[in-house]
């Protein structure tokens, strides 16, 4: 296959590979982050405190977590066609991606906002904020370069899906690779969209840590290395510890002279 026959067929796989991880990005975002700070706000000593909603839905995560994204998304066929009107194609896999990507979102955004200081919330609280303005001006602001980070990775996790959405005829680069690439023994075609995926996620991973060490510079906070800066970051030699002087003992005072 020449240049000329596979150049549109790549750039119609990116462009449905794209459309595709970013709309499931969004409805990740819209559906995971809610969930997220729901599963902090009733745990134990949270702020709506119920222990029967946190069962409940860190079960529902649990089992949308526990799915290999291939046979969820086998099993999402009806769903999706009741949806968007179609099983195959992006728009169909744009519902399983976002599925598949809720619960693992969810989970990093409460991992994010169980290490804020408790301690700013109970200031906020005992100026009389109430649960907005606690979720709003502490939890999210004090936890976005974490947040930002998890998302990072949900988008990483998110192009790996939609690759392998072309399995079932979710199109983008995935099927392009499979159709093409192995089916017809494409072996150049195989090469280049193997190229094409690792610099959208290389891409994703360097702009990811870009907002995290700028919201962490404008908070403050000393960035540590994340992503693939963590790669080629020495690391910092532990600070010596300050040797305590002892005070010299005062001479003793000559004896004086017996008469």
């Amino acid at each position: 296959m020449t240049w000329a026959e596979m150049q549109p067929l790549l750039q119609n796989a990116c462009l449905d590979t794209l459309f595709m991880v970013w709309w499931s990005t969004v409805y990740t975002i819209l559906g995971g982050l809610p969930l997220g700070i729901l599963l902090v706000l009733t745990d134990r000593g949270g702020l709506l405190q119920n222990v029967v909603v946190n069962k409940v839905v860190g079960a529902v995560v649990n089992l949308g977590r526990s799915l290999p994204f291939i046979v969820l998304m086998v099993w999402l066929i009806p769903f999706s066609r009741f949806v968007v009107g179609t099983s195959i194609g992006p728009s169909a896999a744009v519902v399983a991606l976002a599925i598949g990507a809720i619960p693992f979102f969810a989970r990093l955004v409460e991992t994010a906002l169980r290490e804020v200081d408790h301690g700013l919330v109970e200031a906020v609280q005992s100026m009389g904020g109430g649960t907005w303005t606690v979720i709003f001006k502490v939890l999210l602001p004090q936890a976005l370069p974490s947040v930002i980070a998890g998302l990072t990775t949900t988008v990483i996790a998110l192009i790996g899906y939609s690759a392998m959405a072309g399995a079932v005829g979710g199109g983008g680069l995935g099927n392009l690779a499979i159709v093409y690439g192995y089916q017809r023994s494409e072996t150049g075609l195989m090469n280049i969209t193997i190229v094409l995926l690792i610099v959208i996620v290389t891409l994703v991973q360097l702009a990811g840590d870009l907002a995290v060490r700028t919201l962490a510079r404008r908070g403050g906070r000393q960035a540590a290395p994340v992503g693939l800066r963590r790669l080629f970051t020495p690391a910092r030699p532990a600070a010596a510890k300050p040797v305590a002087t002892v005070p010299a003992q005062a001479e003793a005072p000559e004896a004086v002279k017996s008469s």
